[in-house]
C-alpha cells in the first residue's frame, strides 16, 4: 500500500499538463480560448468512455499491469506530445493522453480494495487521496514556473514523472492481483484464517448478489449508491466554477482568496485524512456516508450565510472551507471502500470504472448547471441549491447497507 501511495505521489508531483493545456493551445497555435478549451472537452468525453473500460481490462489482467501500461505510454505519449503542430493533431494527442492517464484510476482503486482487509479500506483509500493531494500540490506550482520558460518543460517533466512512477511500480516486489486472486489480499496468503475473515467480512454485503458474475450496470445496490452520490458530486464540483465567481464577482474578495482556499483545503487533508479514517475504520458505510455527503450540504449551503457571518465574511468563507473538507476527507475514502465491498471480487474493477465515472459525469454537468444558476437567480438560491442537494444525497444514503463490525476479528497484518 506505501509503495502504490509512493507511485501515485511521484507521478502527481509531475502533474502539470492538463491544468495549462488551454494556455499551451492558445500559445502554440494562436487559437481562441473557446477552441483552445474544446481540448479539454475531448479529454474529458475520451476519460467517461475510458473508465468502464479500463476496470474491465483490470479484471482481466489484473491491475499492476493495467497502472504500469498506462503509467509508461503516458510518459512517453507527453514526451512526443509537443511534436503536434496542428490544432486536430493535438486534439487527437489529447484524446490519447486521456485513454492513457485515466486508465490508471480504475486500476489503482481496485488495487487499494485488494491489498487491505475490508476494515482499513476507508485508511487506505485515505492514504492514497494523501499521496495525490501533496503531489498535486506541487505540480501545477512548479508548471506555473516553468511555462514562463518554456511550455515544452511541462511535457517533459510531467511525463518523466509518469514514467518514473510506473519504474516504482515495475521494480517494486508487488504481485498482480488478477480474476483469479482478486478475493485474497496479499498479506493474507500466509494463513488460512487471512482468507476466511476477509470472505467473511465482505459476506454482508456481497452475499446478496446472485452470482459473482454480476455486471456493475445491473447491481441495483450499485446503481441506487452512485444515483445517490451524483448530487452531492454536482456540489463538490461548484469548487471549480461556482464558488470562484461568487467570491470575486459577488462578494468582491480578491482572487488570492480563492487560492488560499486550496491552501487550506490541502493542509487539512494532509494533516487530518489518514488519523480520521483510521478513527473512522469500523464505522458503518451508512454513517459514514450520511455524515460526509452532509457535510458538503452544510459546508457549501453556508456561503449563502458569509454576508452576516458574526466574524467577517472572510471567516465565514474559511469556516465552510473547514466544513466541507471534513465533508470531503469523509466522504471519499468512504465512498470507495464502499465500491469495492459491493463489487464482486471478480469484478472490482468493473465497479471501480463505474464508480470513477459517476464523477466525470457529475464534473461535466455540474460547473455548468452551478455558474448557469448563479448568473440567472443569483448567490442565495445556487447555495441553496447546493444545501438541498447534499441533503438529497445523505437521504439516500441512510438506504446504504450497515457494514459488519470487524473490530474484534481483523488480523495483524505484518508490519
Amino acid at each position: 500500500m506505501w509503495i502504490l501511495s509512493a507511485a501515485t505521489l511521484v507521478n502527481r508531483s509531475g502533474t502539470m499538463v492538463l491544468a495549462f493545456l488551454v494556455l499551451y493551445v492558445t500559445h502554440t497555435l494562436g487559437v481562441t480560448p473557446a477552441r483552445a478549451a474544446l481540448a479539454l472537452m475531448v479529454y474529458g468525453l475520451a476519460a467517461l468512455v475510458t473508465m468502464p473500460i479500463a476496470g474491465i481490462l483490470s479484471d482481466r489482467v489484473g491491475p499492476l499491469p493495467i497502472m504500469k501500461g498506462s503509467l509508461f505510454l503516458t510518459g512517453f505519449l507527453l514526451l512526443s506530445f509537443p511534436l503536434a503542430k496542428t490544432y486536430s493533431t493535438i486534439l487527437l494527442m489529447t484524446f490519447a493522453f486521456a485513454v492513457l492517464n485515466e486508465s490508471v484510476r480504475p486500476a489503482s482503486l481496485s488495487m487499494v480494495s485488494d491489498l487491505v482487509a475490508p476494515a482499513q479500506r476507508k485508511a487506505a483509500f485515505a492514504l492514497s487521496r494523501l499521496a495525490a493531494n501533496l503531489g498535486m500540490s506541487v505540480g501545477p506550482a512548479i508548471g506555473g514556473i516553468l511555462a514562463v520558460y518554456s511550455f515544452r518543460w511541462l511535457f517533459l517533466v510531467d511525463g518523466t514523472t509518469s514514467i518514473l512512477a510506473g519504474a516504482v511500480l515495475a521494480l517494486a516486489p508487488l504481485r498482480n492481483l488478477g480474476r483469479q486472486k482478486t478475493h485474497e489480499p496479499d498479506w493474507a496468503d500466509a494463513t488460512d484464517l487471512g482468507r476466511e475473515i476477509e470472505a467473511d467480512s465482505s459476506a454482508p454485503l456481497v452475499a446478496l448478489h446472485p452470482g459473482a458474475d454480476l455486471r456493475a450496470f445491473r447491481n441495483p445496490r450499485m446503481l441506487y449508491f452512485l444515483a445517490a452520490m451524483i448530487p452531492v458530486q454536482l456540489v463538490f464540483f461548484q469548487l471549480t466554477s461556482t464558488l470562484p465567481l461568487f467570491l470575486v464577482r459577488y462578494e468582491h474578495f480578491p482572487e488570492s482568496v480563492f487560492g488560499t482556499i486550496f491552501t487550506v483545503n490541502t493542509l487539512l487533508i494532509v494533516a487530518l485524512e489518514v488519523p480520521l479514517n483510521t478513527a473512522m475504520e469500523h464505522w458503518t458505510h451508512r454513517r459514514t456516508l450520511m455524515l460526509g455527503a452532509f457535510l458538503y450540504a452544510v459546508g457549501f449551503g453556508s456561503y449563502a450565510l458569509v454576508g452576516i457571518a458574526p466574524f467577517g465574511k472572510a471567516a465565514g468563507v474559511f469556516a465552510a472551507v473547514v466544513i466541507w473538507t471534513f465533508g470531503e476527507m469523509i466522504l471519499m475514502p468512504g465512498s470507495s471502500a464502499y465500491a469495492a465491498e459491493i463489487a464482486p471480487p471478480e469484478r472490482r474493477g468493473e465497479y471501480m470504472g463505474l464508480y470513477t465515472m459517476s464523477f466525470n459525469i457529475a464534473f461535466a454537468v455540474g460547473p455548468w448547471l452551478g455558474a448557469s444558476v448563479l448568473g440567472k437567480w443569483g448567490a442565495s438560491t445556487v447555495w441553496g441549491a447546493a444545501f438541498v442537494s447534499g441533503c438529497i444525497s445523505t437521504l439516500m444514503m441512510s438506504r446504504t447497507e450497515p457494514q459488519k463490525s470487524l473490530a474484534a476479528r481483523e488480523p495483524a497484518i505484518p508490519g
